[in-house]
């Protein structure tokens, strides 16, 4: 009946053991998604600032290039007076 208890001692501290490990690994893993979570939502926010950066490149592009043309035009004329 000794040998019994014994092994039951052994085997409940074992089990108490593993559950401590798995309760710790388990508590590390949520702690490692939750800082995934804030890496992925800075992430998406830097791409939304990028894409709206573009956005406004694109729209003063327009009218950046509406402006030199009229530069370019109003130079051109002037030249060509200057030339007559």
């Amino acid at each position: 009946m000794d040998t019994e208890r014994v092994l039951i001692i052994i085997l409940a501290s074992t089990l108490s053991l593993f559950l401590l490990v798995a309760i710790i690994a388990l508590v590390k893993v949520i702690q490692i998604l939750n800082s995934l979570k804030r890496i992925t939502d800075k992430a998406e926010k830097l791409a939304e600032g990028a894409e709206n950066i573009g956005e406004f490149f694109k729209d003063v592009s327009g009218n950046l290039a509406l402006g030199k043309l009229v530069h370019n035009i109003a130079h051109f004329v002037k030249r060509k007076k200057g030339e007559k």
